[in-house]
């Protein structure tokens, strides 16, 4: 009875597992690089907002947590969540990963908000002056 083969391949198991929990552990994520930043609101599966733009899901769109785990789209009804996010060749969103605070501070290129004219209500309030 030789048990030496089973002591090694179990090491190899083990060595082979532990350069990948330290990855797992690292708490950085490899975005790809075509992918845009911008504010997610699932307003009913498959129609969404992307930064006030309305557009639709991907037929097997995948969503991300910050642990990398799944999200169902219907999870994110009406809430705001800063997002990465690729596209697919229709346009549609494809791939979303909801960020960590450090990764939203990350600057990234996105589609943003741009609009022609001003709200009222975002102009400077005059100071007050008192006489």
């Amino acid at each position: 009875m030789n048990r030496c083969p089973a002591l090694f391949s179990t090491l190899a198991a083990l060595l082979v597992a532990l350069p990948l929990s330290a990855h797992a552990q690292s708490g950085t994520r490899d975005f790809p690089a075509k992918a845009l930043r911008g504010t997610l609101v699932v307003v009913q599966p498959p129609n969404v907002t992307m930064d006030d733009r309305a557009t639709r899901l991907s037929p097997g769109a995948r969503i991300y947590n910050t642990n990398n785990s799944l999200v169902m789209s219907a999870s994110l009804l009406n809430k705001e969540v800063v997002v990465n996010y690729t596209l697919d060749l229709r346009d549609q969103i494809q791939n979303v990963w909801i960020l960590t605070e450090a990764e939203a501070k990350e600057k990234r290129a996105g589609f943003g908000v741009q609009r022609n004219f001003v709200f009222e209500s975002l102009l400077p309030k005059p100071a007050a002056t008192t006489n």
